[in-house]
Protein backbone atom coordinates (compact mmCIF):
# COMPACT_ATOMS: atom_id res chain seq x y z
CA UNK A 1 0.00 0.00 0.00
CA UNK A 2 1.44 3.37 -0.99
CA UNK A 3 2.06 6.15 1.50
CA UNK A 4 -0.48 8.40 -0.25
CA UNK A 5 -3.21 5.76 -0.08
CA UNK A 6 -2.48 5.21 3.63
CA UNK A 7 -2.95 8.91 4.35
CA UNK A 8 -6.35 9.23 2.72
CA UNK A 9 -8.43 7.41 5.38
CA UNK A 10 -6.65 9.36 8.09
CA UNK A 11 -7.31 12.64 6.27
CA UNK A 12 -10.94 11.65 5.78
CA UNK A 13 -11.33 10.82 9.46
CA UNK A 14 -9.74 14.12 10.41
CA UNK A 15 -12.10 16.04 8.15
CA UNK A 16 -15.10 14.19 9.54
CA UNK A 17 -14.00 14.86 13.12
CA UNK A 18 -13.47 18.52 12.35
CA UNK A 19 -16.86 18.75 10.65
CA UNK A 20 -18.56 17.12 13.64
CA UNK A 21 -16.75 19.39 16.06
CA UNK A 22 -17.76 22.47 14.11
CA UNK A 23 -21.37 21.30 13.85
CA UNK A 24 -21.62 20.78 17.61
CA UNK A 25 -20.01 24.15 18.28
CA UNK A 26 -22.35 25.90 15.83
CA UNK A 27 -25.45 24.38 17.39
CA UNK A 28 -24.23 25.11 20.92
CA UNK A 29 -23.46 28.72 20.06
CA UNK A 30 -26.96 29.21 18.66
CA UNK A 31 -28.55 27.73 21.79
CA UNK A 32 -26.33 29.78 24.09
CA UNK A 33 -27.29 33.02 22.38
CA UNK A 34 -30.99 32.14 22.22
CA UNK A 35 -31.42 30.86 25.78
CA UNK A 36 -28.38 32.03 27.71
CA UNK A 37 -25.34 29.86 28.46
CA UNK A 38 -26.46 28.71 31.91
CA UNK A 39 -29.90 27.64 30.64
CA UNK A 40 -28.54 25.18 28.07
CA UNK A 41 -27.60 21.62 29.04
CA UNK A 42 -25.30 19.14 27.36
CA UNK A 43 -28.37 17.04 26.59
CA UNK A 44 -29.94 20.05 24.84
CA UNK A 45 -26.84 20.43 22.68
CA UNK A 46 -26.58 16.72 21.89
CA UNK A 47 -30.22 16.59 20.85
CA UNK A 48 -29.99 19.71 18.67
CA UNK A 49 -26.77 18.46 17.02
CA UNK A 50 -28.21 14.95 16.59
CA UNK A 51 -25.30 13.27 18.37
CA UNK A 52 -24.92 11.33 21.60
CA UNK A 53 -24.14 12.99 24.92
CA UNK A 54 -20.74 11.26 25.09
CA UNK A 55 -19.92 12.46 21.58
CA UNK A 56 -20.26 16.03 22.80
CA UNK A 57 -17.90 15.32 25.71
CA UNK A 58 -15.42 13.60 23.38
CA UNK A 59 -15.00 16.87 21.50
CA UNK A 60 -15.57 19.33 24.33
CA UNK A 61 -14.66 18.27 27.90
CA UNK A 62 -16.41 21.37 29.31
CA UNK A 63 -19.46 23.25 28.18
CA UNK A 64 -17.42 26.46 28.15
CA UNK A 65 -15.10 24.92 25.55
CA UNK A 66 -17.96 24.94 23.05
CA UNK A 67 -18.41 28.66 23.53
CA UNK A 68 -14.70 29.54 23.41
CA UNK A 69 -14.03 27.02 20.65
CA UNK A 70 -11.34 29.13 18.95
CA UNK A 71 -9.20 29.37 22.07
CA UNK A 72 -6.51 26.94 20.93
CA UNK A 73 -6.42 28.48 17.47
CA UNK A 74 -5.73 31.87 19.06
CA UNK A 75 -2.88 30.44 21.11
CA UNK A 76 -1.28 28.97 18.01
CA UNK A 77 -1.50 32.29 16.17
CA UNK A 78 0.25 34.07 19.03
CA UNK A 79 2.98 31.44 19.24
CA UNK A 80 3.53 31.37 15.47
CA UNK A 81 3.65 35.16 15.29
CA UNK A 82 6.48 35.29 17.81
CA UNK A 83 8.45 32.22 16.83
CA UNK A 84 8.22 32.64 13.05
CA UNK A 85 8.51 36.41 12.78
CA UNK A 86 10.85 38.21 10.40
CA UNK A 87 14.24 38.58 12.09
CA UNK A 88 14.12 42.34 11.44
CA UNK A 89 10.86 42.70 13.39
CA UNK A 90 11.03 42.78 17.19
CA UNK A 91 8.73 40.48 19.18
CA UNK A 92 6.65 43.36 20.56
CA UNK A 93 6.31 44.97 17.15
CA UNK A 94 5.31 41.62 15.65
CA UNK A 95 2.41 41.41 18.10
CA UNK A 96 1.31 44.95 17.28
CA UNK A 97 1.35 44.13 13.59
CA UNK A 98 -0.63 40.97 14.34
CA UNK A 99 -3.53 43.07 15.66
CA UNK A 100 -3.61 45.00 12.38
CA UNK A 101 -3.34 41.78 10.36
CA UNK A 102 -6.22 40.10 12.21
CA UNK A 103 -8.49 43.05 11.45
CA UNK A 104 -7.38 43.21 7.83
CA UNK A 105 -8.18 39.51 7.46
CA UNK A 106 -11.52 39.97 9.26
CA UNK A 107 -10.76 37.25 11.78
CA UNK A 108 -13.64 36.46 14.17
CA UNK A 109 -11.54 37.25 17.26
CA UNK A 110 -11.67 40.94 16.42
CA UNK A 111 -15.10 41.22 14.83
CA UNK A 112 -17.11 44.24 15.94
CA UNK A 113 -20.57 43.90 14.46
CA UNK A 114 -24.19 43.19 15.33
CA UNK A 115 -23.42 39.50 15.10
CA UNK A 116 -20.52 39.72 17.55
CA UNK A 117 -22.69 41.56 20.08
CA UNK A 118 -24.58 38.32 20.69
CA UNK A 119 -21.29 36.72 21.71
CA UNK A 120 -20.55 39.54 24.15
CA UNK A 121 -24.06 39.55 25.63
CA UNK A 122 -23.83 35.81 26.24
CA UNK A 123 -20.60 36.27 28.20
CA UNK A 124 -22.04 39.18 30.17
CA UNK A 125 -25.04 37.06 31.12
CA UNK A 126 -23.02 34.18 32.61
CA UNK A 127 -20.69 34.23 35.60
CA UNK A 128 -19.29 30.90 34.38
CA UNK A 129 -18.28 32.39 31.02
CA UNK A 130 -16.86 35.53 32.60
CA UNK A 131 -14.71 33.39 34.88
CA UNK A 132 -13.55 31.27 31.94
CA UNK A 133 -12.75 34.41 29.92
CA UNK A 134 -10.54 35.65 32.75
CA UNK A 135 -8.85 32.27 32.96
CA UNK A 136 -8.21 32.23 29.22
CA UNK A 137 -6.64 35.68 29.45
CA UNK A 138 -4.27 34.42 32.15
CA UNK A 139 -3.47 31.29 30.13
CA UNK A 140 -2.77 33.39 27.03
CA UNK A 141 -0.43 35.57 29.08
CA UNK A 142 1.53 32.44 29.99
CA UNK A 143 1.61 31.34 26.34
CA UNK A 144 2.88 34.76 25.25
CA UNK A 145 5.44 34.91 28.06
CA UNK A 146 6.98 31.56 27.13
CA UNK A 147 6.93 32.30 23.39
CA UNK A 148 8.47 35.73 23.96
CA UNK A 149 11.36 34.33 25.97
CA UNK A 150 11.86 31.50 23.49
CA UNK A 151 11.86 33.93 20.57
CA UNK A 152 14.92 35.72 21.98
CA UNK A 153 16.49 32.63 23.57
CA UNK A 154 15.98 33.68 27.15
CA UNK A 155 14.98 31.54 30.10
CA UNK A 156 11.26 30.56 30.03
CA UNK A 157 10.82 32.24 33.42
CA UNK A 158 12.36 35.52 32.29
CA UNK A 159 10.66 38.28 34.36
CA UNK A 160 10.83 40.74 31.46
CA UNK A 161 8.83 38.30 29.33
CA UNK A 162 6.24 37.82 32.09
CA UNK A 163 5.91 41.58 32.49
CA UNK A 164 5.56 42.08 28.75
CA UNK A 165 2.91 39.38 28.46
CA UNK A 166 0.88 40.75 31.36
CA UNK A 167 0.88 44.28 29.97
CA UNK A 168 0.16 43.05 26.46
CA UNK A 169 -2.87 40.97 27.48
CA UNK A 170 -4.21 43.81 29.63
CA UNK A 171 -3.84 46.18 26.67
CA UNK A 172 -5.58 43.86 24.24
CA UNK A 173 -8.36 43.13 26.73
CA UNK A 174 -9.08 46.83 27.22
CA UNK A 175 -8.90 47.40 23.47
CA UNK A 176 -11.37 44.57 22.90
CA UNK A 177 -13.83 45.83 25.53
CA UNK A 178 -13.68 49.45 24.39
CA UNK A 179 -14.07 48.51 20.74
CA UNK A 180 -17.22 46.54 21.49
CA UNK A 181 -18.51 49.42 23.61
CA UNK A 182 -17.86 51.79 20.72
CA UNK A 183 -19.81 49.57 18.35
CA UNK A 184 -22.66 49.20 20.82
CA UNK A 185 -22.95 52.99 21.08
CA UNK A 186 -22.45 53.85 17.42
CA UNK A 187 -23.16 50.70 15.36
CA UNK A 188 -20.04 51.78 13.44
CA UNK A 189 -17.65 48.90 12.73
CA UNK A 190 -14.90 51.16 11.41
CA UNK A 191 -15.02 53.33 14.53
CA UNK A 192 -14.81 50.21 16.69
CA UNK A 193 -11.84 48.89 14.73
CA UNK A 194 -10.09 52.25 15.00
CA UNK A 195 -10.65 52.19 18.76
CA UNK A 196 -9.20 48.69 19.02
CA UNK A 197 -6.08 49.48 17.00
CA UNK A 198 -5.62 52.86 18.66
CA UNK A 199 -5.45 51.29 22.11
CA UNK A 200 -3.19 48.46 20.92
CA UNK A 201 -0.82 50.96 19.30
CA UNK A 202 -0.75 53.19 22.40
CA UNK A 203 -0.18 50.19 24.62
CA UNK A 204 2.69 49.06 22.40
CA UNK A 205 4.39 52.44 22.73
CA UNK A 206 4.17 52.13 26.51
CA UNK A 207 5.33 48.54 26.46
CA UNK A 208 8.38 49.44 24.39
CA UNK A 209 9.27 52.10 26.95
CA UNK A 210 8.88 49.62 29.80
CA UNK A 211 11.12 47.08 28.03
CA UNK A 212 13.82 49.51 26.93
CA UNK A 213 17.19 47.78 26.93
CA UNK A 214 15.76 44.29 26.44
CA UNK A 215 15.79 42.17 23.26
CA UNK A 216 11.98 42.24 23.08
CA UNK A 217 11.86 45.64 21.38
Amino acid sequence: MSKSSESKPSDLRSRKRLATRRAISFVADRLFQDRGFDNVTIDDIAAAADVGRMTVFNYFPRKEDMFFDRDEEGREILRDTLLNRNSETSPIEALRLLAHQLLAEQRPYVEFSRRSQGFIRTIEGSETLKARARAIRDELAQVVSVALSESVRRDPDDPDARLAAAVLLATWSIAFIEAHRTFRQSADTKAAEAMFLGIVDKGTVGLKAILAGTPYI
